[in-house]
């Protein structure tokens, strides 16, 4: 059984509030190829006002707030380089707060197999009659591009609930 290093009883607090922002992700970035700054500013707000409160130690509170900037800046490199888009960069930063440094293998573990199982469910819908379910998402016309807050989303989303029942 893997156990996670971040906080069960954290993760048990965050996970109402950052689910509901998770699905807005993956649903605006599907629907449209994009996800709003509100919903980023709301990811980050979540961390640094409720962080505040059920964080365990003022240390561990600055230590993950640390990670927003370091996550941007991370996002930032994979936008210029052309891998995503703004928005994706900035819910990478936005939820970087959220994770545990000593779970980051654990999460590139859940989001590479999380990005390829969205990636193919994305591709198989858009290429069958599934697509028609939604007939105005813009995902399904932009071409090889793919709407990485699907997959972001998603990855936030399993990663909190996997703390939550396995967290230290």
């Amino acid at each position: 059984m893997v156990v996670f290093a971040g906080s069960a009883e954290v993760a048990r607090w965050f996970l109402p509030l950052v689910l509901p922002l998770c699905f807005a992700a993956a649903y605006t970035d599907l629907s449209s190829m994009r996800i709003p700054n509100w919903i980023n500013d709301c990811l980050g707000a979540v961390y640094v006002i409720l962080g505040l409160f059920i964080m365990p130690t003022w240390a561990d509170y600055g230590w993950q707030l640390l990670h927003l900037p370091i996550g941007v800046a991370i996002g930032f490199l994979f936008f210029s380089a052309g891998v995503m888009g703004a928005g994706d960069a900035k819910f990478i930063g936005a939820a970087a707060p959220l994770v545990a440094l000593a779970d980051l293998p654990a999460l590139v573990m859940i989001y590479s197999a999380n990005l390829l199982a969205a990636f193919i469910t994305h591709r198989l819908a858009k290429l069958t009659p599934l697509s028609r379910l939604a007939p105005g998402w813009q995902s399904w016309s932009v071409g090889k591009k793919f709407p990485m807050g699907f997959s972001l989303g998603g990855t936030l989303a399993i990663y909190l609930i996997l703390v939550t029942f396995f967290g230290s």
